[in-house]
């Protein structure tokens, strides 16, 4: 630092790059500033629009002490002025506000710039990060659809023998359907579904012919044990509403599900298209006993959600899948997304989620 005289009282120039004249009051604030940190509101140092908080170039930084210069008001009035003028016309001159605020201002900047990044680099991270998701959703849902048979991985659930009936489980794919099997499928879901979907089932069975044999599909297939009791089989092959009769060696099926691997609202779910079973088979504990197989394939298989679509007129499946299972209408269902577009489908989707973001998306509100 460097002394001169400033109308008999002894100033100090600063070592700045342009020369800063101070009062010995004014250096005292200064002094304190530069050895220890100071509680100052920076709020005004943001730049950015449409809200700008500069501070103007009259207000100073004045200490709470009283001010015992013995030099004239008049003179220090013209002193200010002085060097205010002498600061706009860029002479060289600043106030020690001003250097302050040089001081200070690259670390608010600095804050700045870390906490914000320029909106073009932002959008190009943002879309590096939708495209990896979809990628890795894309993967989860191949590898899936990749497994030849779901059921190796859950060996109790190969056979169900309970409540009077022994059935056996088998995959299959849509594809790879039989003649006789395409049939099968065909006459059972006419017996289960022509009554609830009324007078839409000739527009929705030419649907469900072209979904059943889609690639996408997945199938296990419910077919009667050897080693049932007669009058087991004699039940099932005289029962009015079973087709075993109609499908040759088809080893007595009893049922099927037809499930695939899809994403729904950026999530990777197992959707069951159908749960059908003959009359022998229902009301024994068997429907829940699939449904809840379909459910560790999906947690197997890192699905989120398990979704599926019910008629509103099918009363006893609405019941079963939210009652005795749990599900719930899903925020993708008619319903939900619009009250006035739902009153006039005839049918819900349910779901049951396995995660939170799943669950945000597919399950709760908003």
């Amino acid at each position: 630092m460097r002394e001169r005289k400033l109308h008999g009282q002894r100033s100090t120039c600063l070592p700045f790059s342009n020369s800063v004249a101070v009062s010995p009051h004014t250096r005292r604030l200064f002094a304190v500033a530069a050895v220890g940190p100071i509680s100052l509101s920076l709020s005004f140092l943001a730049v950015e629009p449409p809200r700008p908080r500069f501070l103007a170039p009259s207000l100073a930084i004045r200490s709470p002490a009283v001010d015992s210069s013995p030099v004239p008001p008049k003179v220090r009035k013209r002193q200010t002025h002085q060097s205010e003028s002498e600061g706009v016309r860029g002479h060289g001159r600043l106030r020690v506000d001003d250097a302050l605020l040089l001081l200070l201002l690259p670390r608010r900047v600095e804050s700045m710039e870390a906490r914000r990044l320029p909106s073009g680099k932002e959008k190009k991270i943002k879309r590096k990060e939708v495209l990896e998701k979809k990628k890795a959703i894309d993967e989860i849902i191949k590898k899936a659809s990749s497994v030849k048979d779901h059921l190796v991985s859950f060996p109790p659930f190969c056979h169900y023998e309970r409540n009077g009936l022994s059935v056996y489980l088998e995959s299959g794919f849509g594809d790879q359907l039989t003649s006789s099997s395409k049939k099968y499928i065909q006459n059972l879901l006419k017996v289960n579904m022509e009554g609830p979907y009324g007078s839409e089932w000739s527009v929705e069975e030419k649907v469900k012919r072209r979904e059943m044999v889609s690639p996408e599909a997945r199938y296990i297939f419910v077919r009667q044990s050897t080693n049932a009791t007669s009058d087991e089989i004699f039940l099932t092959k005289t029962e009015e509403t079973t087709y075993t009769g109609q499908i040759g060696d088809q080893n007595n099926l009893v049922g099927f599900v037809h499930y695939r691997f899809i994403v729904e609202e950026d999530i990777p779910v197992v959707y069951v298209y159908e749960l059908q079973l003959e009359a022998c088979a229902q009301k024994k504990g068997l429907g829940k006993f699939l449904m809840q197989l379909i459910e560790l394939v999906a947690r197997k298989n890192h699905m989120g959600a398990v979704l599926l679509t019910v008629q509103k007129a099918n009363v006893l499946a609405m019941n079963f899948y939210t009652t005795k299972l749990r599900y719930t209408i899903s925020t993708i269902s008619p319903s939900r997304v619009d009250p006035l577009i739902g009153a006039e489908k005839s049918y819900e989707i349910l779901c049951k989620t396995f995660d939170s973001e799943a669950k945000a998306k597919l399950e709760d509100e908003g």
